[in-house]
């Protein structure tokens, strides 16, 4: 585990789990809520959903290191 882009990478992954468990801390309702609704989007959407935030991320990264 030398490698710097890896160790970004587990650190991102940290920071998301992080967040993801304040949001249930914080409101475990609205999170069993947004993942009821999610269960009932079409693939469609989540697809969609998943490119935007892919590219988002990417581009977040891209202005963080340059």
């Amino acid at each position: 585990m030398t490698s710097f882009a890896f160790t970004d990478l587990l650190i991102g992954v940290g920071v998301a789990f992080f967040l993801e468990g304040l949001l249930f801390l914080a409101s475990p309702s609205w999170m069993r809520r947004a993942m009821e609704s999610t269960l009932a989007a079409p693939d469609r959407l989540l697809r969609i959903a998943g490119v935007i935030s892919a590219l988002g991320g990417l581009m977040l990264i891209w202005m963080v290191r340059h």
